[in-house]
C-alpha cells in the first residue's frame, strides 16, 4: 500500500477517528429522533440560520404554529401543547445540529491538513470526495423529512433508507481511510476465494441494513410478532398480494418482514459456514493469524448479539431502546466487518 501521508499521521487518524464516532453518535441520535417520532417537527430546511434554535416564546409559537400545519399534527398530534412541541422538536434539532457539526469537524481539519501538504494528493481528493457525499447527505435528510409533510405522517422508506444507506456509506469510507493510514507499507494481497467469499458475505450485512431501514420506515416491526414463525406461518399468506409483483419487494411489509428474517439467518450461518471452511485460511496468515482470528470471534459474537436483539424487539413489538440498541450494534457489525476484511486485504508481509 502506497503511503497516503506525508506528515502528521497520529493528528490525522484521530481526526479522522473523531468523524468516525461523530457519525456513529449521528445515526443513534437519528434512529433516536425516528423512533420517538420526533423526525417531522421541523417543517422548514434551514441549512445556515436553521442552527440557532427558537429564543423566545414569540418564535417558538412560530414554529409551533408552522408544525400545526403538518399532516402529523393534523392527524396524530393534534391539540397537543406548546411543552409537548418542544420535546419532540428538541430531538429533531439536535440531529440536525450534530450533522452541521459533523460537517465542520471534517471540513475544517482538511483544510488545515491541505495547507499543510500533511497528505498526498490522491488522499486529499479521496476525503474531497467524502465531504461531498455529506453534502449530498444533508440534503437526502430534508428529502426524506419532506417526504412526510406531504399527505401522511410517516416519511418515505425508501427515502430513509437512502438516507441511512449514504451515512453507514460515509462512515465505511472514513473508516476504510482511518484502516489505510494506521497500517502503512502493507502490499494488497493477490485474489482468493475466501476474500472473494467474505465480500460476498459482507454485501449481504449491507442489503440486511438496508432492509432494516425498509421495517422502520413501514413499521414493520409492529405486525407478525412472533417468531420462528410469522403468527404460526413459515410463510405468511399475502407476500406476493401486490400488483406489479416487485412492488411486494419494497411495499409488502409482510415479504419485507420476511426477507428481513431470511436474511439474518444467512448473515449469522453464512458467516460461520465461511468462517470454518476458511479456518485454514486463517491460521495460515502468519502474523495475522491472532488479529484476524480475534476478529472472526468479535464478529461471530456481535451477529449473536444482533440476532437476539432482532428476535426480542420483534417479539416485544419494537419498544424504543430495544430498536434503537439494534440499530447501534447494526453499525458496530458492519465497522468490525470492514476491518476483518482490510486485514485480508492487506496483510503484513509474512502473511503474504
Amino acid at each position: 500500500m502506497t503511503p497516503l501521508l506525508l506528515r502528521d499521521q497520529k493528528p490525522i487518524a484521530i481526526w479522522l477517528a473523531a468523524c468516525a464516532l461523530l457519525i456513529i453518535a449521528m445515526v443513534m441520535l437519528g434512529g433516536y429522533t425516528r423512533l420517538s417520532g420526533s423526525g417531522l417537527s421541523i417543517t422548514t430546511w434551514k441549512p445556515i440560520h436553521g442552527s440557532i434554535p427558537p429564543l423566545d416564546d414569540a418564535q417558538w409559537l412560530e414554529e409551533f404554529d408552522a408544525y400545526k400545519a403538518s399532516p402529523q399534527y393534523q392527524k396524530v398530534n393534534m391539540g397537543m401543547s406548546l411543552d409537548e412541541f418542544k420535546s419532540i422538536f428538541w430531538p429533531e434539532f439536535l440531529h440536525r445540529l450534530l450533522g452541521r457539526l459533523i460537517g465542520m469537524v471534517f471540513f475544517i481539519p482538511l483544510i488545515i491538513f491541505s495547507l499543510r501538504r500533511s497528505m498526498t494528493r490522491s488522499f486529499t481528493w479521496r476525503l474531497v470526495g467524502i465531504f461531498a457525499l455529506g453534502g449530498l447527505q444533508g440534503l437526502m435528510g430534508w428529502l426524506m423529512v419532506k417526504s412526510g409533510l406531504v399527505d401522511m405522517p410517516r416519511v418515505s422508506h425508501l427515502r430513509l433508507a437512502a438516507h441511512l444507506g449514504l451515512a453507514l456509506l460515509i462512515f465505511s469510507l472514513i473508516l476504510w481511510a482511518l484502516l489505510d493510514i494506521l497500517q502503512p507499507g502493507r502490499t494488497k494481497a493477490p485474489p482468493n476465494s475466501a476474500t472473494s467469499w467474505y465480500k460476498f458475505w459482507l454485501f449481504l450485512v449491507a442489503v440486511q441494513l438496508l432492509l432494516g431501514a425498509f421495517m422502520a420506515g413501514l413499521r414493520g416491526g409492529l405486525i407478525y410478532n412472533t417468531y420462528p414463525t410469522m403468527d404460526g406461518q413459515w410463510i405468511p399468506d399475502g407476500i406476493l398480494s401486490m400488483s406489479p409483483i416487485y412492488i411486494n419487494f419494497i411495499e409488502n411489509i409482510a415479504l419485507v418482514q420476511f426477507m428481513h428474517r431470511t436474511l439474518a439467518l444467512l448473515v449469522a450461518g453464512g458467516f460461520l459456514f465461511w468462517w470454518y471452511s476458511h479456518k485454514q485460511y486463517v491460521k495460515n496468515r502468519a502474523q495475522d493469524s491472532k488479529i484476524l482470528g480475534r476478529g472472526c470471534i468479535g464478529v461471530a459474537l456481535i451477529i449473536a448479539v444482533q440476532f437476539t436483539l432482532g428476535v426480542l424487539t420483534l417479539l416485544y413489538q419494537s419498544p424504543l431502546m430495544l430498536a434503537l440498541l439494534h440499530q447501534i450494534v447494526a453499525v458496530v457489525l458492519l465497522a468490525y466487518a470492514l476491518m476483518l476484511l482490510h486485514i485480508q486485504l492487506y496483510p503484513g508481509k509474512e502473511a503474504l
